[in-house]
């Protein structure tokens, strides 16, 4: 989900579209063939950007080009993977590693969603346990025959609701702006990065799934023969946070350094990876050895947002415990209020 930006295919979808062509092309299928296929079963509000492919498709343009006509449909790693199969002949082996990729991508996406559905389900609940509240504060009324406030809120009845509603789209518009520039601001080692990397359980999982990122591009780019520079600037490409200057890494080989030795000058990439990257070189394994750190980083990476999820729960938990508590609270005193002024007025 991009925000502003051209919307991309869901994973799962291209996921099993990369799968099925890879099926096709190695069955011998013309690609322009296998493609018009494909936009026949995909759902209805992506067969206009398909169609967009296959009309350049059949004007003889390679896929990678082809793809560009969708206009940011398809991810920047798929698009780039996608022009090396074109380039080395390699189409088939290429769209189904780019499948298995993005498959492992949703089922690590699957368990974290799961994970937050708990706690998504408590704040729904509490947002609209106060919602109530306010709409029956409406009907309560004091000796003045005035709404009472239950809650405090300076929110009662029909209109208090509206505007407690209208509270929420604010809250929730200025969220998405926030999260929108809080993502902006990791990639570019802002302010927000300085602030998250603090957090132990969160912002360790956020940079090991980064790193896992980088690694998978890597060992993509390296298993379909790229040379560094293009393996620099594909993993750059996908994983922001960790861009590095393939000029710059480019220079400093041709200066003597060994890409371990660049990459750790860089002072972006954890330990972890240069370590493997190291034995990468050593052994002539880097995309071997990147594919297999890279899922290791996903599982842990997966982990820390679990643990996250759990903690965002309980905190969740404490807030509705705490509402209740005050609406008791609230409800309580306002009865032996009314309790002790009619016992006054005896």
């Amino acid at each position: 989900m991009l925000w502003g930006r051209q919307r991309q295919m869901p994973e799962k979808l291209l996921a099993a579209l990369l799968g099925r062509l890879s099926t096709a092309l190695a069955a011998g299928i013309d690609i322009r063939r296998a493609w018009a296929s494909e936009s026949s079963r995909v759902p209805s509000v992506w067969r206009l950007k398909m169609e967009a492919v296959s009309q350049s498709l059949a004007k003889g343009s390679p896929l990678a080009e082809a793809m560009e006509q969708a206009h940011g449909t398809f991810p920047p790693l798929v698009r780039a993977m996608v022009a090396v199969g074109d380039r080395t002949g390699h189409e088939s082996q290429t769209l189904r590693e780019l499948s298995r990729v993005l498959e492992r991508s949703v089922r690590n996406t699957r368990v974290l969603v799961g994970s937050l559905v708990w706690p998504g389900l408590q704040l729904i609940a509490a947002i609209t346990v106060v919602g109530v509240l306010i709409l029956l504060a409406g009907f309560i009324r004091d000796e003045k025959n005035q709404p009472v406030d239950v809650l405090g809120f300076g929110l009662c009845g029909a209109n208090g609701l509206v505007q407690y509603l209208l509270i929420l789209a604010a809250i929730f518009s200025t969220t998405a702006m926030t999260i929108r520039r809080a993502i902006a601001s990791w990639h570019g080692h802002g302010i927000v990065r300085t602030i998250v990397d603090r957090f132990p359980v969160i912002g360790s999982a956020a940079r090991l799934a980064e790193a896992g990122v980088w690694c998978r591009a890597a060992a993509l780019a390296s298993g379909a023969g790229l040379d560094v520079g293009r393996l620099i600037a594909l993993s750059s490409a996908t994983a922001p946070g960790l861009w590095l200057d393939s000029k710059v890494v480019e220079e400093q080989l041709r200066a003597g350094a060994t890409l371990e030795e660049t990459l750790r000058a860089s002072r972006r990439l954890p330990s972890r990876v240069l370590e493997v990257v190291a034995v990468g070189e050593m052994t002539g394994m880097t995309a071997e050895v990147l594919d297999r750190l890279a899922e290791q980083l996903d599982e842990e990476a997966r982990l820390g947002f679990e643990a996250a999820a759990r903690g965002a729960g309980f905190l969740v938990w404490a807030i509705v415990a705490s509402l209740i508590t005050l609406v008791i609270f609230r409800v309580f005193s306002f009865y032996v209020g009314m309790i002790q002024q009619a016992a006054g007025g005896i």
